[in-house]
């Protein structure tokens, strides 16, 4: 299959040079010192669990030099560059090609079909655990490495036989692949991950490690966790298990040391998906009628100390 990745960072570039290893046709689309280093050297990824893999086949370019239609955009931008991924489909997405979002932030799919009437945007959500080591490397300290994606409820199911098509695709290049039909609640169950992991991760200034034994940090987590499941119960979603449950024991797949990608963003001084993740919730809480105090808390917490 012919694929464009929006970003070569810790999730597009995994997820991208799995998907070039497994034989598909991949063109990352990046920029800077990393694109510089993908062109002249190629993708190397580093993982804890196969060694370094090097990706020699997949290509790279600048946004504005990409010329065709893939057979699907995987976008993988940070939320706060969706217009640039926006503006891209609408050059890019022909008429015979998927869109699908593995941002951090719920309801991505549904924000960038609005804005691309004539394309085929499903939702979709990743497990992963990534960084950009240096430019043209990407590291993979985590093996977890999971897709979810599918129709949105009512959503006119174009493409469909591409959208199936793909999850063998994506299992035969190492990537555990869900075509699903409750997007929606799997999507929402990731994000009640890396919502609460985020939040809490910046409040505290804690790592991984901190969330795996008693204390505030790890109190917090699961105080986030259940009010993202009240959202959910709110929306009409239910779920198989209780979040906290599901959420703690994935917490305990990771090492101790690590921080989360907005904690990076932050810490450097640059934008951060911090509306997405956090201020969100809120907004999303007062449309369902489910109190959020804690993510009010950490939400005016960012406020205060102008975090964007």
């Amino acid at each position: 299959m012919k694929f464009v990745v929006l970003g070569a960072g810790g999730v597009g570039g995994i997820v991208g040079g799995y998907l070039a290893l497994g034989g598909n046709e991949v063109t990352f689309i990046a920029r800077g010192e990393h694109l510089a280093a993908l062109k002249e050297n190629g993708l190397m990824l580093r993982t804890a669990h196969r060694g370094d893999l090097p990706v020699p086949t997949a290509k790279a370019c600048a946004i504005d030099e990409y010329e065709g239609s893939p057979d699907v955009i995987l976008v993988c931008f940070k939320y706060y560059s969706l217009p640039a991924a926006i503006e891209f489909a609408r050059k890019h997405a022909g008429e015979n090609t998927l869109v699908i979002p593995l941002l951090n932030v719920f309801g991505t799919g549904a924000v960038m079909q609005k804005e691309l009437p004539g394309a085929t945007v499903l939702d979709g959500c990743v497990y992963i655990y990534g960084m950009v080591e240096s430019p043209g490397v990407v590291a993979q300290p985590s093996k977890i490495l999971r897709v979810f994606y599918g129709y949105r409820p009512g959503e006119p199911r174009k493409l469909e036989d591409l959208a199936k098509r793909l999850e063998p695709a994506l299992n035969e290049a190492g990537i555990e692949g869900h075509f699903t039909e409750q997007i929606q609640r799997d999507a929402l169950q990731k994000f009640s991950y890396v919502s609460p992991l985020g939040a809490a991760g910046l409040y505290f200034d804690a790592v991984s490690g901190d969330f795996m034994r008693d204390g505030e940090p790890r109190d917090m987590f699961v105080g986030l966790v259940k009010e993202i499941e009240a959202l959910g119960h709110g929306m009409g979603i239910h779920f198989e298990k209780p979040l906290a449950e599901v959420n703690l024991k994935l917490m305990d797949s990771f090492t101790k040391d690590l921080k989360t990608s907005m904690q990076r963003d932050v810490a450097h001084g640059g934008p951060s998906e911090f509306d997405g993740l956090v201020h969100r919730v809120p907004r999303l809480g007062k449309e369902y009628h489910v109190p959020t105090p804690l993510y009010d808390k950490i939400s005016e917490w960012g406020i205060k100390n102008n975090i964007r």
